[in-house]
């Protein structure tokens, strides 16, 4: 509220459409005595006269749609009384107020120093009490010293507050005003649109740390790099399975997303799924899964996740960090699809029999321990003929109950994958993984995987 100032704000407006002048001045005991050195009533005549001379001078601006904000600052800290009736008399002073043009008033909490509650409480009393309510709109202004802004700004909201007043990511004085991003991406959550477009808040946290210099957090809600990333074995989990049925929700719940530890769909504020689950010692077998299946198409089966998961973890382990999901997917191609070992499959031919096709003649070329051998052997089928070609090798006995195929890819560059677990005498399963682009020499080369990996873990 200095007049000079004014003066100068009045001339760099000169020829705007529009425009909002705020004036403020501090209202709470400790200003007024320790630092402005007025009396209520000089901090009230000081107000009225700053209000006076900022409607003179939007009245000499006839073509330009100015209003008026104003701010006793340290609102929360003041006496209630005291500050009502000074906003009643600069009301009455501006006296350009309506229902269709309304003035601001700006009710700060300058320094956090109470509960949200106690803000809400006294914002609801001035919305109750102020004698033009219509003829006014209520700003809120919330500090986070206590770390408590976000929730201040919703209850006060709740309590009648029409309008926030913040930064982006929190930005400001000592440890900052409330973040918008939070509150408009929270009341977008409870169903309220506030029209702020945050649908590529990545960029935008991007172009802030580029024009201030200052990182995002990297825990801040919705804007920090972690806030939809799993690392815990179980979160993990429960994510992979909710995400999977995510398109249940608006029919299970009512409501168009519920997901697991996701309060809100990452893609409504340009967020990626690939990166909500990431791999270190503490990761579980369901995230593992979900990385090589989201990032790498791999529908790895429920029974061989717990050893993949095992692999990866110790992994992690030894090297003390987390792994990309290049490094997850090397250590699944590693461990299950190429095994080092005694087996190397050179070729395999099954050729159906000319009078019943469902019968199949196997021929296989396989090197051990670097020597080739050729075998033949009859079967249902072909798998059924390669592990009779293989039980001619005296390899040990085992029997195959079931497997898991799929297609990666379409049209001619597609592969496909087969999961095959052998169950051995001994009481062992142990999964072997093949590709190929047929999914017969997949599921043998899988074999062959698998008895490489018995033969490793027979040698430690």
């Amino acid at each position: 509220c200095r007049e000079h100032l004014v003066d100068r704000t009045f001339e760099a407006l000169a020829g705007i459409p529009r425009a909002i002048v705020h004036a403020y001045l501090a209202t709470s005991q400790l200003h007024m005595q320790q630092v402005l050195g007025l009396s209520a009533e000089q901090t009230i005549a000081t107000a009225v006269k700053t209000a006076a001379q900022v409607r003179d001078l939007a009245e000499t601006m006839n073509q330009s749609d100015i209003r008026f904000e104003f701010s006793p600052e340290e609102y929360t800290d003041s006496d209630f009384e005291f500050v009502l009736e000074l906003c009643e008399a600069v009301f009455e002073a501006w006296n350009r107020a309506s229902v269709r043009k309304p003035m601001i008033f700006n009710l700060p909490a300058t320094v956090e120093r109470r509960p949200p509650n106690h803000y809400a409480d006294m914002i609801e009393l001035f919305a109750r009490r102020f004698s033009r309510r219509d003829e006014i709109i209520i700003s809120l202004h919330s500090h986070n010293d206590q770390g408590m802004a976000v929730a201040a700004t919703e209850l006060a909201l709740l309590g009648g507050g029409d309008r926030v007043e913040g930064t982006l990511f929190g930005h400001g004085e000592r440890t900052g005003n409330v973040d918008l991003v939070v509150i408009a991406n929270n009341l977008m959550v409870r169903g309220i649109q506030t029209h702020l477009d945050f649908s590529n808040l990545e960029l935008i946290a991007r172009t802030v740390e580029r024009l201030t210099g200052m990182k995002v957090y990297y825990r801040q809600p919705y804007s920090g790099e972690l806030v939809f990333t799993a690392f815990s074995g179980s979160h993990q989990d429960a994510i992979r399975k909710g995400m999977a049925k995510r398109n249940d929700a608006a029919e299970v719940f009512g409501i168009g997303w519920k997901v697991p530890y996701l309060h809100v769909d990452p893609a409504d504020i340009g967020r990626k799924y690939e990166g909500l689950i990431r791999i270190n010692s503490q990761s579980g077998k369901g995230g593992v899964a979900w990385v090589l299946e989201q990032d790498h198409g791999l529908e790895i089966p429920k029974p061989m996740l717990p050893e993949l998961g095992g692999a990866v973890q110790a992994c992690s382990d030894r090297l003390g960090r987390e792994l990309d999901s290049q490094e997850v997917l090397d250590i699944f191609e590693k461990e299950f699809l190429r095994p080092a070992g005694p087996y190397e499959l050179i070729g395999y031919w099954p050729r159906p029999d000319e009078e019943n096709p469902t019968w199949i003649h196997g021929e296989v070329r396989i090197k051990i321990c670097g020597k080739e051998k050729s075998l033949t052997a009859d079967g249902n089928g072909p798998i059924d003929a390669f592990v009779n070609c293989m039980r001619e090798l005296g390899v040990e006995h085992f029997s195959i109950q079931d497997y898991h195929e799929q297609a990666i890819g379409q049209g001619a560059a597609a592969r496909a994958m087969a999961y095959v677990p052998l169950e051995f005498d001994d009481g062992a399963t142990i999964f072997g993984v093949g590709s190929d682009t047929n999914i017969d020499q997949a599921a043998v080369r899988a074999i062959v995987a698998a008895l490489n990996r018995k033969a490793g873990k027979k040698a430690r």
